[in-house]
């Protein structure tokens, strides 16, 4: 069987189809570059560019003039280096594990060095090669979870030895509620990047997120790096969403039915009818990306119409109730709107109790893929 052969009936036996427009996702990428102006805007491409596909969104993003890329480990920069040019950054945010730093060296990718035991490995390399190799540093400034804290920085400044061989070329940190733009950890955390900045004039700082970007000019710094806003997600917890939607999913019905008063519908007969209705069977579920919290809570849409989920999420299937439908409106196969104009990523994620990140980022390979251009749009 064929490559071409095989994606037809790939195509044609997916459960459902999961529409990626990257002509979104690059007007995404130009208006937080514009906001962020006249300063650099890079792009967090990790955990498979949030899900849709690192293979199709980072050259997307490069054409639009992305040239730093972001990603949480090295085993993604080593899957993302053969996607984007030789001049294009890539960049670890989770530094290295020890053994690979000759590799990560090998392939002129940056790591962030968040510990004193990773600037040492990262030195060792360079002294052992004779040469300078760059990094990131990251300062933990309110987040309690990665960079060096504060004692460390002094201990790394009072010993410059210790950097032998690197360059620092961007000293960042990570805001931990930048999508409260009242809160007080922003005002703290940027004091504190402001004095680590101070100790290293002649390195870049990094400090915007996606919601960092929107906090103002004194939050920017010289490259922001945002990550859910390029994908459609809501960079702030309250007002409108300014970015384009990126990710429509749309599900298959495998078979409708007709039941009575008192019919237990799903696993633990979680729902009864109290009355006749018409329910819809979907083939997605939880293994999908459909968090099972959706149970009895979530909803699909055709058209204008609201389709209550019923019973529990099982791992390949949901139940729908199409009551509110003209009686035979769906049939096997046809379609029903998960995510899309009727139903955004914050409402399906607040649906589980969840964030649009996870929502984004479990979406499974057993839907078809489709990626629109801007040319296609």
């Amino acid at each position: 069987m064929t490559m071409d052969v095989q994606s037809d009936i790939e195509s044609r036996a997916a459960c459902g189809v999961l529409t990626i427009d990257l002509g979104a996702l690059v007007e995404n990428y130009r208006q937080l570059s514009q906001r962020n102006a006249p300063e650099k805007t890079a792009a967090v491409v990790k955990a498979d560019a949030y899900g849709l596909g690192v293979a199709e969104v980072a050259p997307a993003l490069y054409a639009a003039g992305c040239r730093d890329f972001f990603v949480a480990h090295f085993i993604e920069a080593v899957r993302l280096k053969p996607h984007l040019p030789a001049n294009a950054r890539i960049l670890v945010l989770n530094g290295l594990m020890p053994g690979s730093e000759a590799d990560c060296a090998d392939l002129g990718v940056v790591p962030v060095l968040n510990s004193l035991d990773q600037v040492a490995n990262w030195s060792a390399t360079a002294k052992a090669r004779n040469t300078m190799l760059p990094a990131a540093l990251q300062a933990d400034t309110g987040m309690s979870r990665l960079g060096l804290e504060p004692q460390e920085l002094e201990t790394l400044l009072a010993e410059p030895h210790r950097l032998d061989g690197v360059h620092i070329d961007i000293v960042m940190s990570h805001l931990a509620c930048g999508d409260e733009p009242a809160h007080d950890a922003n005002a703290r955390q940027l004091g504190r990047m402001r004095q680590v900045r101070a100790r290293f004039p002649d390195a870049k700082l990094s400090f915007a997120n996606s919601a960092g970007i929107f906090l103002g000019d004194d939050f920017h710094g010289d490259l922001a790096r945002p990550g859910i806003a390029l994908y459609g997600g809501a960079p702030l917890g309250e007002g409108t969403n300014p970015m384009r939607q990126v990710v429509r999913l749309e599900v298959g019905v495998v078979q409708t039915r007709t039941v009575t008063a008192g019919a237990e519908v799903g696993y633990g007969a979680s729902f009864v009818a109290k009355s006749e209705m018409r329910l819809a069977t979907i083939a997605a579920g939880y293994a999908d990306g459909l968090p099972r919290h959706l149970s009895n809570a979530g909803a699909a849409y055709l058209g204008d119409v609201r389709l209550p989920i019923v019973g529990r999420v099982s791992m390949d299937s949901i139940i729908l109730d199409v009551t509110a439908l003209p009686t035979g409106a769906l049939k096997l196969g046809d379609m029903v709107e998960l995510i899309g104009p009727h139903q955004t990523l914050e409402m399906i994620a607040s649906d589980a109790g969840t964030i649009s990140y996870e929502i984004l980022t479990s979406l499974g390979r057993r839907y078809r893929r489709r990626y629109l251009s801007s040319a296609a749009r």
